[in-house]
């Protein structure tokens, strides 16, 4: 399942530095060639939550399968495509399948670990697909550059397919089931639990800031310092570094604080602080050293803060982890996007990127506040019904 994320988080980030290749192959402008990125996209923000309840009522190891073989076959036929319109079925087909497969994983990851290294257990998830950017990107674009831009989309299909036999002898059959009695209305039940709803929104505010401020970051880069397009990869590598070293701390962190009995996930605010000094040093740092030590800086924050979402939607309500965790996804593409959309609203995008960027991750972070707060709550209420189940805290 970590290589299969490992093929997620390449796929993710591969088309957008192949995009004049293929555009120039395919005889269309690269505002077109875009459409193949905006397909994906949209694709798996609007499918994940249903998908992701499928999940939850007939198990994770068919979603799983059949979420490796869509993507299997949907990056040959991207592979294949002559024209933009089977290359775009092909990136849309490739959104179901990471929608189907994407939730699963992180759900049987939260099932099949121990409280103890859960966090860990995430963070390596989320590393893996981290190195899906710092590694996959590049080894795609060396063996675009090679042998043509099909031939990275081949290496994801062969790398699916070795990963498959894999998936059918380590994740057993059944699995969780618990939403089975769940109506199509089930899809929407994290938005009805007081907690998930909150670091919904949170998750939304955090990524407007994150996502949509990073949508910028090269562009001010290049008018701060005046950057080539390959320097601007070796930043990207940073971005990539940095979400590793986050989502591994905050894996361990997190286990350290459930350890010690502190289960409302305070990190979520202290992560959302952080994002907005990186964003801040960033933009406003005197020197490019100190503009990449805010990038780094900047997705340490975002690696920490996935991880500590990721283990609040996998404990909060266990029958509905891979719902949850799927929501966690659209409403991170969601907050992309309108903080995109509220940065390009200014002429001045070095100063519309730090200001938006900065406020918004510190609304995240009180809302940070607000879901701990809730959550120590609810286990201090917990504690009252059943004293005995806890007989240290008593």
């Amino acid at each position: 399942m970590f290589l299969l994320l490992f093929l997620f988080g390449t796929e993710t980030f591969l088309v957008s530095p192949l995009l004049p290749t293929i555009a120039g192959d395919l005889g269309i402008s690269e505002q077109s060639a875009a459409y193949s990125v905006t397909a994906y996209v949209l694709v798996y923000a609007v499918c994940a939550p249903f998908l992701g309840l499928v999940s939850d009522r007939v198990g994770r190891r068919r979603t799983l399968l059949a979420g490796s073989l869509l993507f299997l076959l949907s990056n040959a036929a991207a592979a294949l495509s002559d024209g933009l319109p089977l290359l775009v079925l092909s990136r849309a087909l490739a959104g179901i399948a990471a929608a189907s497969a994407g939730p699963a994983i992180w759900a049987h990851i939260s099932e099949t670990t121990e409280d103890a290294v859960r966090g860990r257990a995430l963070g390596l998830g989320m590393a893996f697909f981290s190195c899906g950017q710092v590694l996959g990107v590049p080894l795609g674009g060396f063996l675009a550059g090679a042998s043509g831009w099909r031939a990275a989309f081949w290496a994801m299909a062969i790398g699916t397919l070795l990963v498959v036999p894999a998936l059918l002898t380590q994740i057993p059959a059944g699995g969780a089931r618990a939403a089975r009695g769940m109506g199509a209305g089930a899809v929407f039940a994290a938005w009805r639990h007081p907690a998930l709803r909150a670091s919904l929104l949170v998750n939304t505010a955090f990524n407007a800031a994150n996502l949509g401020a990073y949508t910028f970051m090269g562009a001010v880069l290049t008018e701060r310092f005046d950057l080539s397009v390959s320097t601007l990869g070796l930043v990207s590598v940073l971005v990539g570094v940095g979400s590793i070293v986050g989502s591994t701390a905050g894996g361990r962190l997190g286990d350290r604080a459930r350890a010690r009995g502190r289960t409302h996930l305070p990190m979520l605010a202290v992560w959302s602080l952080l994002l907005a000094v990186g964003i801040a040093v960033t933009v406003w740092g005197p020197g490019l050293v100190l503009a990449l030590v805010g990038v780094t800086l900047w997705f340490v924050a975002s690696g920490g803060f996935v991880i500590d979402q990721q283990t609040l939607a996998g404990t909060t309500a266990p029958e509905l982890r891979a719902t949850s965790s799927a929501w966690l996804t659209s409403t991170m593409y969601a907050g992309t996007g309108v903080g995109a959309w509220a940065i390009g609203l200014f002429s001045d995008l070095s100063m519309a990127t730090a200001v938006v960027g900065v406020v918004l991750a510190l609304v995240a972070s009180l809302g940070g506040l607000m879901v701990g707060t809730r959550l120590r709550r609810n286990a201090d209420r917990e504690l009252l019904v059943d004293p005995m189940g806890a007989p240290e805290q008593a």
